[in-house]
């Protein structure tokens, strides 16, 4: 049986996981946004490449917030 401390031991150890896979997505997304900007009339071209640099701001800072989470809960268990 899992017991409370167990599944909280578990989620600190994988506290930067969700935010590393969040950044991988959103160089997905931001070079979807890309390639969709080519498609659209030159009129929205200019704001769905604005759009898709903004996404691509994304993804160091999400990787950053995972390894700090994770070095936080290293700190805790310490």
């Amino acid at each position: 049986m899992i017991t409370t401390p167990d599944l909280l031991r578990l989620a600190r150890r994988r506290a930067g996981l969700p935010l590393h896979a969040a950044s991988i997505a959103s160089i997905g997304l931001c070079i979807g946004l890309w390639m969709r900007a080519k498609t659209v009339d030159q009129e929205e071209r200019g704001n769905a490449e604005r759009r898709a640099l903004f996404v691509g701001l994304w993804p160091p800072m999400l990787w950053l917030i995972g390894d700090a989470a994770e070095r936080a809960a290293g700190r805790d268990r310490a």
